[in-house]
This record gives structure tokens, sequence and C-alpha cells, in this order.
């Protein structure tokens, strides 16, 4: 570490989340390099044996952090893993060439992982063998200690005094040979990650809030994968305009045939074909190749051959049996939509927009965001149907069985007693 990045990680926290400083705050440093150069990429059992071993050797807490290919790839594998240890320096592994990092996992498996945004990168982690057992997330620990601006960028120069050079974070990393910039990039993105959760910790404890935050941690690590969304062509982007069943099939067919097609070429779907080409198509419903090709999104850059294969699933959703046609609306688990609660039950809409003027007047007072609080969804839920009698153990039971941590439970129940027993 330079001297000058001794003087400001020295000076452990330059703001709080709501505190002003008492002096004028001395100019962020840029960080251009990493502390110890851009290492080599891991590319092959050999090194990835020494990484191993080295980190297995380390101490204290370990910086993790993971490039995908968002937006150029299909899926959201990772490309590029990073990472920093005290004694083991810094190591980017390219698990292309790696794929089966769960020895790494394993050596660092007892140890506190350093994440920013630990749920992004969390399951392209798991899918190569790295699920840690305990973990600090940065982001989150921003929030609950009331910062304004969360990102990696922002925390690291509010927080350390360093400006990070954030250009390359949306490139395609699953270009290979990475660039040097880009390496560089990724080893500064978890060179100050442990300096940064040691001020944060600092900063929660003043406030109060690090047993909020070790539970929050805790619950993340030991979240179980979410199973597979139940028909994601639903989530089509324009999906709203889209009212009748048959138009509704044409999404349903376009959808799974390009998911067929990106996986198949391995890049993003919206590279296949975009949102607003299928709700197109749906709308329109064309009756052959040559009105497919006059509907935006369908235009001249695009071949014949895949005319007709659009066109083909467009031909497919038309001749459906009416019974095989998806519903309107998907089958609902939970609270109906809150505009909809004056209509159906007014009583529990008076509930609700007491409840949600009491959270958020709790979260400014915490200096918190209100959904890190507590869910929206928890709070419908628990003013849709609120437990009876609506007494401090019934709701407090309630939020639990939500999923609610204790520190959540103790602070917002209070404040829902008081709001479950509004009539009008």
């Amino acid at each position: 570490m330079t001297d000058a990045q001794e003087t400001a990680a020295d000076s452990s926290l330059r703001t709080t989340g709501g505190a002003p400083p008492d002096d004028v705050e001395p100019a962020p440093i840029p960080l251009l390099e990493p502390r110890d150069g851009i290492p080599p990429v891991v590319a092959d059992d050999a090194s990835l044996a020494e990484v191993i071993a080295a980190f297995a050797a380390g101490s204290g807490p370990v910086a993790v952090d993971a490039e995908r290919a968002s937006g150029y790839r299909y899926g959201q594998r990772a490309y590029l893993v990073q990472l920093r240890r005290e004694g083991a320096g810094t190591a980017l592994i390219d698990p292309v060439a790696c794929p089966d990092l769960s020895g790494l996992g394993e050596a660092i498996s007892g140890v506190e992982w350093v994440l920013h945004a630990a749920t992004q990168d969390l399951p392209c982690l798991r899918d190569i063998g790295m699920v840690p057992t305990r973990l600090f997330d940065t982001e989150l620990a921003g929030r609950l200690a009331g910062f304004p601006r969360v990102g990696l960028g922002a925390m690291v120069e509010s927080v350390l005094g360093f400006v990070l050079e954030k250009g390359h974070s949306a490139v395609d990393w699953s270009t290979r040979p990475l660039p040097e910039p880009w390496l560089r990039y990724a080893a500064l993105d978890v060179e100050l990650l442990v300096d940064l959760r040691d001020a944060l910790e600092k900063e929660l404890d003043r406030q109060g809030k690090l047993e909020w935050a070790r539970q929050e941690f805790e619950a993340i690590a030991q979240a179980q994968p979410a199973p597979p969304r139940k028909d994601p062509w639903r989530r089509t982007s324009g999906m709203h305009k889209v009212r009748r069943r048959r138009q509704m099939a044409v999404v349903q067919e376009l959808w799974e045939t390009r998911d067929r097609v990106a996986q198949r070429r391995d890049i993003s779907p919206g590279k296949v074909l975009s949102d607003a080409a299928i709700v197109e198509a749906a709308l329109s419903v064309p009756a052959n190749v040559h009105a497919l090709a006059a509907l935006n999104g369908f235009g001249h850059r695009m071949g014949r051959r895949q005319l007709e294969q659009w066109q083909a699933a467009v031909d497919r959703a038309k001749v459906l049996p009416e019974a095989e046609l998806p519903q309107a609306g998907q089958p609902v688990t939970g609270p109906p939509p809150p505009r909809a609660w004056a209509d159906k039950d007014p009583v529990a809409a008076a509930r609700l927009s007491a409840a949600r003027a009491a959270v958020s007047a709790l979260a400014e007072e915490l200096n918190m965001p209100q959904e890190n609080l507590i869910t929206p969804d928890t709070v419908r839920r628990v003013c849709w149907e609120p437990p009876v009698p609506a007494d401090s153990d019934s709701v407090a039971a309630a939020l639990a069985g939500y999923g609610a941590r204790p520190w959540q439970v103790e602070q917002v129940t209070p404040v829902l007693v008081g709001t479950l027993s509004v009539r009008s």
C-alpha cells in the first residue's frame, strides 16, 4: 500500500450515513494500481493449487468478487473470480479454464467472505463450487448504516477516501484474453474490500446496528437457492399490453424459441430477439413471413430463415387448442395488489395505509431504507390477514413466520400492533 493509501485507510470512516463531517474532507485519492500489481490470471490446475494453498494459509477475512457477462452471454455464469486475503495477496481466476473451484471454496469455507451486494454474486459462485458459511456484505452494511449511495465506488470514496475507476463494469467478461485494463479494474474491486468491511463494522457498532447486520448476513449465507421461476415468459417487458390468451400464447412460443436459440448459441436472449419485437408480434399475430417482416424488430437485417423460425412459433400459437392457451393471470398466493384493497376490503386498506406510514417513520428514525427494515410484502401479508388477537406476541410470531429476522421483529412489532386495530 502506498503512503497515500495508508493515510486514507487509517482514517477509517470518513463520513457516516447521516452525520456531516466535522471538518472539510480531503480530496479523494484515485486508486490506479493494485498495491501488489496485477496478478497473472489463474487458468490451469497447477496455478489453482498454489492459490488454494496460499489462501488456506492466509489470515483474516477473504474479499470475494465475480464478473459475469450479462447482456452478452446466456445465463449468469462467472467469467472471472477475484479474491484477496492478508498473507495471500490478490488472485484472479478464470472459471472457464478452471470450472471447479470447490477445492478453493473448501479451503476458505470457515472464513468470513466479504462481498459487495452478495446476493448478485452468490448464485454464480455456487455454480462453480464456492459457498460461504459466513459473510459480510458491504453494500447491505451501507444500507443499514444509512449511506445514501451504496455502490462499491461510492462507498469506497465516502468511507475510505479513494476513487475506483468503474468504466469496465459492463464489459463482456467472456472475452479471452481479458485486456490488462479490465484485469486491473477487477483486481482493484477487491483491493480495499476488507478495509471497507472493517470501517463499516465500526460504524454499525457505533450506531448500535452491528448485531442487526450480523443477523442479515447470516440469513443471506443460509438462504437456499431460489427455485426456477414458473412461466418466465410472463416477465417479458411490455407484457402488460398483451390481453388476449391467444396473444399470450404467441409470447410464450416466441419467448421459448428465443430461449432455446440463445442457449444453443450462448448469447444473451435480447441479442437474439428483443422483448419489444415479441410483444409486437403477439399484438399483431402476423399471418405470414411477409407480414412478420413488416413489424418492428423483424426488419431488413433478419434473414429469411430466421423470419421463418419466428413465424413458425407464431403459427404454433395460432393453432393451439383453446383449452391449452395460457390463462390470463397466474395463481395469486398472497394478498391482492394494494391498488385493489380499497374495493375488496376497505378496512384492510386502512390498516395498510397506517402501517406503511408507521414503518416509513420508523425507518427514517433509524436512518435506513424501509425495505431493509421490513419487506413490503411482509407488511402487506400481516395487514391483509392480521393475527387474532393482534397483540405483540401474535404479531411478532407472524413476522417471524414470514421470515423477518429477530431484530426486525423487535423493531417493527410495536408500530404494527398500533396500526392493525385501524378500522377506517
